[in-house]
C-alpha cells in the first residue's frame, strides 16, 4: 500500500500478521529506520472482536510508537475497576482509578474499541514510507534457517527479506517452525457482543469495567466510545470438548451456562442481538521464541487468555522491547545485528510475559470460583486500601519503555553506553 524507498544496506524485515501487534512492530522498526514488508492474510484491514482494556502500560507503549494521543481521543476513561458477586450482588472489590491512580503509574486506565485502537496503529502505518502492506497475502510456505528468509503466498506470491517476526496469533505459521508446540485449548468460552447504551440497564451503566464472577463463569461490561456503546462479554467453561477458534454465538447456549447467576447481571444475556464466539487457548511459557533471523511477538510468541486484560498491552509492549533491542544492537558501522536484537529482545521479554500467562490462569480461577473457594475469593479484598492494590499491581503497570532491556540477559545486553544510545 505504502511505497518504500530504501537502499541495497536498509534492512528488510518480514511482518506476518497486520493485527494490533503486527501494526505496532512495523512503527516500531520502521522508525529506525528497516523496511518492513506487512503481510496479512485478510482481504482487508481491520480488527475483529469488540472492546479491550488499556492499561497504564498500554498507554507507555503507544507514547513510544506516537500514537498515544489518537488512542486516547477514542477511549472512555474509566473511574475505578469493579469486581461483583454474580450470585448475590455484593461488591467483592472496588479500585479507583482517577487522579492517584495516574499520579503512581503516568498514565489512565481506559477502555477502547478494538477497531479504535487498530485503526490508530494503522493510520500511522499508512503514512510510514518505510512500510508496505500486503493484503490477502497467506503464509503457505516459509523458509528460515538462512542468511534470508522467503515467504510464499497461497495466491502465488513470493517474499524475501533479511528477517521475519511472527505477529500472526495463536496458529502462528513462524511459531510453528520455530518451535513445534500446540496451543492448550482451555475449554473456556468467550461470548463478546457490543450494544447501544440505551439497551443497556440503567442501574448497570456504569464507568467501569465490571466483572460479575460466578461459578465456572462470569460476566464483563464497560462503556465503549464517549459512552455511546457497551462491550459485553461473558465466559463460560464448556461442556463440550473445545477446539481454538471463532464462530456466531448462539444466545441459548449462553443462557444455558448461567443459571446459577443473580437476575440482575443474568439479564445482560438478553441485551445483544447477536454474539460472537470464541473457543480460547493459550500455551506453556517457553524460554526462547527467537531463532537467527526469525522471532515472535504477541500472541504468536504468549497467548494468553482474557482475565487480566493484558493480551493487546503485551503485544504493544512487545513491539517497543524489539524496536529499543534492534537500535541497541546497531553496530558501529551502522548496521543492525538482527539475530543478536532478536536474542536480546527475546531474553527481555520471556520472563515478564510468562508471568503475565500464569497469573491470568491464576485470576481466571478466581474469577470462576465456586463453594469454599468462592468465600475465599470473596474476603481476599475486604478492607484493602487503593494503595495496597497499586502495590498489588505495581510489576504490571509501572513497566516503562526506558526500562524495557531491563530483565535481559546480562550476556546479551549490550554496554551502557549503547544501552543509553537506544533510547
Amino acid at each position: 500500500m505504502n511505497a518504500s524507498p530504501m537502499n541495497n544496506d536498509t534492512p528488510r524485515v518480514l511482518l506476518i500478521g497486520g493485527g494490533i501487534g503486527g501494526m505496532a512492530a512495523a512503527l516500531s522498526l520502521a522508525r529506525l529506520g528497516l523496511s518492513v514488508e506487512l503481510l496479512e492474510q485478510s482481504s482487508h484491514i481491520g480488527e475483529i472482536g469488540a472492546g479491550l482494556q488499556l492499561g497504564p502500560n498500554a498507554f507507555a507503549a503507544l507514547d513510544a510508537l506516537g500514537v498515544g494521543e489518537a488512542v486516547r481521543s477514542g477511549s472512555v476513561f474509566t473511574d475505578r475497576l469493579v469486581m461483583m458477586d454474580a450470585v448475590d450482588c455484593g461488591e467483592i472489590a472496588s479500585v479507583p482509578v482517577g487522579e492517584a491512580f495516574r499520579a503512581r503509574f503516568r498514565n489512565p486506565y481506559a477502555v477502547s474499541h478494538r477497531a479504535d485502537l487498530h485503526g490508530a496503529l494503522f493510520d500511522a502505518v499508512q503514512r510510514q514510507p518505510l512500510i508496505r502492506v500486503h493484503t490477502g497475502a497467506q503464509v503457505d510456505v516459509l523458509e528460515l534457517g538462512g542468511a534470508r528468509v522467503q515467504a510464499h503466498t497461497r495466491d502465488g506470491r513470493h517474499f524475501g527479506a533479511d528477517a521475519v517476526v511472527g505477529c500472526d496469533g495463536v496458529k502462528s505459521i513462524v511459531r510453528a517452525q520455530l518451535i513445534g508446540d500446540a496451543p492448550r485449548v482451555s475449554g473456556h468460552v468467550v461470548y463478546r457482543a457490543v450494544v447501544p447504551a440505551e439497551d443497556m440497564p440503567a442501574d448497570l451503566r456504569w464507568n467501569a469495567p465490571v466483572v460479575w464472577a460466578g461459578p465456572n463463569c462470569h460476566l464483563v461490561h464497560y462503556p465503549l466510545r464517549h459512552g455511546e456503546l457497551y462491550n459485553l462479554v461473558v465466559t463460560f467453561h464448556s461442556r463440550d470438548q473445545e477446539v481454538w477458534g471463532v464462530s456466531e454465538g448462539s444466545q441459548a447456549e449462553v443462557l444455558s451456562y448461567f443459571d446459577g447467576v443473580h437476575a440482575r447481571p443474568r439479564q445482560l444475556l438478553d441485551r445483544p442481538s447477536s454474539w460472537r464466539r470464541w473457543s480460547t487457548a493459550d500455551r506453556d511459557p517457553v524460554a526462547n521464541w527467537s531463532e537467527g533471523n526469525a522471532t515472535l511477538l504477541g500472541d504468536a510468541a504468549h497467548p494468553m487468555m482474557q482475565y487480566l486484560a493484558q493480551g493487546a498491552c503485551m503485544a504493544l509492549e512487545d513491539a517497543v522491547t524489539l524496536g529499543a533491542a534492534v537500535r541497541a544492537c546497531r553496530r558501529e558501522d551502522g548496521r543492525f545485528d538482527l539475530p543478536a536484537a532478536f536474542r536480546l529482545y527475546a531474553s527481555a521479554r520471556v520472563p515478564r510475559t510468562a508471568r503475565v500467562v500464569l497469573s491470568v490462569r491464576e485470576m481466571g480461577r478466581l474469577y470462576h470460583a465456586k463453594g469454599v473457594e468462592r468465600l475465599v475469593r470473596n474476603s481476599l479484598w475486604v478492607g484493602r486500601t487503593p494503595e495496597r492494590f497499586y502495590d498489588a499491581v505495581e510489576w504490571l503497570y509501572a513497566w516503562r519503555p526506558e526500562r524495557c532491556l531491563d530483565d535481559a540477559d546480562p550476556a546479551l545486553r549490550p554496554s551502557a553506553r549503547d544501552l543509553h544510545a537506544a533510547h
